[in-house]
């Protein structure tokens, strides 16, 4: 009998193969959340690797301890594992925007793509555009067009192909394979931005949840070196599923868990939201980086963080703006819009708009600097009604008049005549802008006497603290005090719920 060893089949020889690969992998040490998901033998969290023996992953799997990920791209070699898992960051791109010919665009249709690129901490290096009725359905642009952005990758030094549309995944797959670099949509690009940008748990739960519902009619196989999972007992034996169906599985289940979480945040927000419902609410909306938050700093005299950046903020901030004349309300940044903002992301930050959902004043704020403010002006506005909010009070904002030209200031004053024009970094027309939320509020505003016992004394400086009192009266015989004021109407009706007060000249109730 001959000593010398079978020869392997193809499944040993790829496994041997993909041992030698990645036998020299340097995986992540578990951080403390990983280890403690570990001793307490519990789901996985955020942060912590999905895998590890659970839904049909090996413990011995060379990915066992690796980041979970709904990456398209194939990881069964470690570069192409550790592509998708770094950033876009210190990358070069080259932009590439394929519109209607019907269509108007601006000067320079692509600038907008540019700053979100800059903001993902891409390079730009150059431009492609193409007018044609309807986008190709193998890879989005004409197979001219593929050719010459070869050559502009090429010539360039290009990795990264960013486009202005929404790719399906196959139009995706079809350009990676013949561009040999990174192809990433305009939804993906705004989902790395806001990965980068989420500071608070909220905004992180509202990110994850849109990166999946994205990923998953994306997902490729990881698990490459298996072949389907052996399952089941008796009876049960067979095939098994193959490794995308416990992807598929295991992300629908993250979603589900998502959804209950952030369907909690949102109910709180709303409590919130209704227990200063005694207070008036002004709510800044609008494009991104149009100023809202260099706005808030310099009304309430905060310190929120400011950057020219498009989604330098993700997260909503409040802060106690004193009207002079009027009293205090509560004055809240959100959000940045942008044109063709992705419906997962409208619905992950639910939560986070709810401020504006329940305000009793909008500032619609726009940047009278850039040349498209008409469009974004427009974009917003269609958010707004994605929300439902668009029929509340609104005043449109031009701000940063400093950096527009006299010409193009000109003309957005004679197409928005209502519009109030402010330079929130310079400081001027804050006090026409004060005047015009005052106006608004004050239309609320009801003329009263209100009759109290003397010995309330704490009425008089409620009633100076949230409206303004006209005159007062003391009738020491009758132990009463008399104001004349004027009030919110919310004030008055909080006042005449009170049985110890009489409001004179108040008309009927309204109900909560």
């Amino acid at each position: 009998m001959s000593n010398s060893p079978r020869p392997k089949n193809p499944g040993e020889r790829n496994r041997d193969r993909n041992k030698k690969d990645l036998g020299n992998v340097s995986l992540p040490p578990k951080t403390h959340r990983e280890k403690k998901d570990a001793r307490l033998n519990r789901e996985p969290g955020p942060e912590t690797p999905a895998g590890g023996g659970n839904d049909g992953i090996p413990q011995s799997s060379p990915f066992s301890e690796s980041v979970w990920t709904t990456d398209r791209f194939d990881a069964s070699t470690h570069v192409d594992q550790m592509t998708r898992i770094e950033s876009l960051a210190r990358e070069r791109a080259i932009l590439v925007g394929v519109y209607p010919p019907k269509a108007e665009l601006s000067a320079e249709p692509l600038d907008e793509l540019a700053g979100l690129a800059e903001a993902a901490g891409v390079e730009p290096v150059g431009r492609l555009i193409q007018r044609r009725d309807k986008p190709d359905f193998t890879t989005c642009i004409g197979k001219g067009k593929v050719e010459e952005l070869a050559l502009l990758i090429e010539s360039n030094d290009a990795n990264v192909v960013l486009f202005d549309n929404d790719l399906a995944p196959g139009q995706t797959r079809n350009l990676e394979q013949t561009l040999k670099v990174k192809v990433i949509d305009r939804t993906e690009l705004i989902l790395d931005i806001f990965a980068s940008r989420a500071r608070t748990h909220e905004a992180r739960l509202a990110v994850e949840l849109a990166q999946l519902e994205y990923s998953m009619p994306r997902l490729k196989r990881m698990w490459t070196h298996l072949e389907r999972q052996a399952g089941g007992g008796v009876g049960l034996r067979g095939p098994g599923e193959k490794q995308l169906e416990v992807d598929r599985r295991i992300a629908q289940k993250k979603i589900t868990a998502l959804k209950a979480e952030l369907e909690e945040i949102h109910a709180r927000k709303q409590r919130q939201v209704t227990g200063r419902k005694w207070s008036r609410k002004v709510c800044l909306v609008g494009y991104t980086n149009a100023g809202k938050s260099t706005l808030l700093n310099r009304m309430t005299d905060s310190d929120v963080f400011v950057k020219d950046l498009l989604f330098a903020t993700l997260d909503t901030r409040t802060r106690r703006w004193f009207l002079p004349g009027w009293g205090p309300v509560l004055l809240s940044d959100t959000v940045g819009f942008i044109r063709d903002l992705p419906h997962h992301l409208i619905a992950s930050f639910r939560a986070t708009l709810e401020e504006a959902t329940g305000a009793d004043l909008l500032l619609h704020v726009a940047d009278a600097g850039n040349p498209d403010v008409g469009n974004q002006i427009k974009s917003a506005v269609k958010v707004l009604e994605s929300l439902g909010i668009e029929e509340k009070d609104t005043i449109l904002v031009l701000n940063k008049i400093d950096t527009a030209e006299p010409e193009r200031l000109l003309a957005l004053k004679e197409r928005y005549p209502m519009a109030v024009c402010i330079s929130a970094r310079e400081g001027s027309g804050l006090g026409e802008l004060t005047q015009a939320v005052n106006d608004l509020l004050s239309r609320e505003f009801l003329t009263v006497e209100v009759e109290a016992p003397i010995a309330d004394g704490r009425l008089d400086a409620y009633l100076t603290r949230e409206g303004e009192v006209l005159d007062r009266r003391y009738d020491e015989t009758a132990a009463k005090a008399f104001f004349k004021c004027r009030l919110p109407r919310h004030i008055v009706d909080k006042l005449t719920s009170r049985s110890d007060i009489i409001v004179h000249g108040a008309p009927p109730r309204e109900e909560d």
